[in-house]
């Protein structure tokens, strides 16, 4: 409250002077409460960032402080023009604040004016604009990462000396296939000559043949500790290698920018091992399993194809072959029986009409008047019509039924005159 608290006259004036008999309203203490809090200044103060979930769309940031030490923590809010993009759970923060009471409630919070990171909180947000600068150029897509091999014929280690990691490797691997075989390099994997080391060493076994897949791998440690790997040339030198390349830095909970890079990330050494060797075991399980289907398989599809066999050697026209034979010869003889009685038919029918033509041809024939007893006269050059086309006296040829005979001329007549020679 910005103004004083008035306390009735008929209450203690101060809180020394309560008693059992004589207290005050619980929203008179959180009156003064809260009077009491906002005449405190403004201030500085050091935390974790807990709770915190971005709200793109409010003007308001909620989020938790929890004390670096003490199981101690505190609501904060602040606009969201404040906020850093780096902000997030996790963060060293120091921020100042201007204690906020709330009298409906009864709880404090903390209205946040500025944030800065400190210690680590600054170096992780140094870390995140470097990871958001290199996966703005594309380092990070899924198009750029590797295949890992099936079965690698020799695998590349990048570990430190005498390391933990490098053990858990190669005994994960060996259990899993035993003639595993191993190209190892051990480099400096904490301090300032790491990340040129780790490089090198990277650059070597991804130009030597044979090596077909490679794992740079390191025990858990602090963020400071684990600064080499998050190195930008180190991650440039992962993107660039042509042999894949799988990072085993840390524990689960760790990530340096390099496990972005990689084209797979193990959370611990052992699930790298576990990850780039099968297990002899069971691939031959699985081999087993496979055999074992694809023998049920092929007898499945025998069974099948014998049943389908048995049952066309059932039907007819394979169980008697020679029964579709001497069915079409029947249908064969029963056609050559009606076209040859067709045949005998056409050829009577037009034997028939063949006779019947001749018939009236015949009667149509000069001969058949000349069978009737008449004769046909001719000339030498055409039939006798008339009396008019000839002479006395002329010679003439008589056509008779059978023979012929010459005559001439001695008389003619037309109608009832005649003419004798």
């Amino acid at each position: 409250m910005s103004s004083q608290v008035v306390i009735p006259s008929d209450l203690p004036q101060l809180a020394a002077e309560t008693t059992a008999d004589r207290p005050w309203p619980l929203a008179l203490l959180s009156a003064k409460i809260s009077e009491y809090v906002a005449r405190m200044s403004a201030m500085w103060v050091e935390g974790e960032v807990l709770q915190y979930t971005p709200r793109g769309s409010s003007r308001v940031q909620f989020f938790t402080l929890r004390d670096l030490e003490e199981q101690v923590s505190v609501n904060c809010k602040a606009w969201t023009n404040v906020v850093p993009d780096e902000f997030a759970e996790g963060s060293r923060v120091v921020l100042r604040v201007k204690p906020d009471y709330w009298v409906g409630n009864g709880s404090l919070s903390l209205q946040v004016a500025e944030i800065r990171f400190a210690g680590v909180g600054d170096l992780l947000a140094r870390l995140e604009a470097l990871r958001k600068k290199l996966a703005s150029e594309g380092l990070f897509s899924p198009d750029k990462k590797l295949p890992l091999p099936f079965l690698p014929r020799r695998i590349g280690l990048i570990c430190g000396s005498n390391a933990k990691a490098k053990d858990d490797v190669i005994v994960n691997a060996q259990a899993r296939w035993p003639e595993v075989d191993f190209e190892i390099r051990e480099v400096k994997v904490q301090g300032p000559s790491s990340p040129g080391q780790v490089r090198e060493a990277l650059t070597e076994l991804d130009a030597m043949e044979g090596v077909d897949v490679i794992v740079i791998a390191r025990g858990g440690g602090s963020v400071e500790d684990l600064m080499p790997f998050s190195d930008e040339g180190l991650v440039r030198a992962v993107v660039a290698a042509r042999t894949p390349v799988v990072t085993a830095i840390g524990h689960e909970g760790d990530r340096p920018i390099v496990d972005d890079a990689a084209d797979y990330r193990a959370s611990t050494p052992t699930d790298a091992a576990k990850r780039i060797v099968p297990d002899v075991a069971e691939e031959r399980k699985i081999l087993q399993e496979g055999l074992r289907r694809g023998r049920m398989a092929i007898d499945r599809q025998l069974s099948t194809a014998q049943s389908e066999l048995e049952s066309i050697m059932t039907r007819p026209v394979l169980a008697n072959p020679q029964s579709i034979i001497e069915t079409r010869e029947d249908e064969l003889n029963r056609a050559a029986e009606r076209l040859t009685e067709l045949m005998d038919r056409k050829i009577t029918d037009a034997a028939t009409a063949l006779d019947a033509l001749r018939r009236h041809l015949r009667s149509l024939s000069p001969q058949s008047i000349l069978d009737r007893g008449y004769a046909v006269l001719r000339t030498p050059d055409a039939v006798v019509r008339d009396t008019e086309s000839v002479e006395t006296g002329d010679r003439l040829e008589a056509l008779l039924a059978s023979g012929r005979l010459g005559l001439e001329v001695i008389a003619k007549r037309s109608g009832d005159d005649r003419e004798e020679v």
